[in-house]
């Protein structure tokens, strides 16, 4: 596991792409909790509910970082690097 992600030169300025997981709200699914791509502002379902878009997200358009999209939560992940980390002075990204 590397100590810090390498990949934060791909985080775009983004707006997320739906107030709830996008993938699930067109098909009807339900989702646990929310994250959003910082490569294009995907936001996905997590892996705790049963579709796990925002990891599908990631393997298929190999954007490697979000951060949480709930309320109160500032954490971000990296996929390729396998580190989890906080930004200073991020924008805070909390869906409605």
């Amino acid at each position: 596991m590397s100590p810090e992600c390498t990949h934060l030169d791909q985080v775009a300025d983004v707006r997320p792409s739906s107030d709830g997981c996008e993938d699930c709200l067109r098909t009807g699914g339900q989702w646990v909790h929310l994250r959003l791509c910082m490569s294009c502002g995907h936001a996905g379902c997590c892996d705790n509910s049963p579709n796990r878009h925002a990891t599908a997200h990631v393997h298929a358009e190999h954007h490697p970082i979000i951060p949480s999209y709930e309320p109160g939560e500032e954490w971000w992940w990296c996929y390729l690097d396998d580190v989890a980390f906080d930004v200073p002075d991020a924008p805070s990204f909390a869906h409605p």
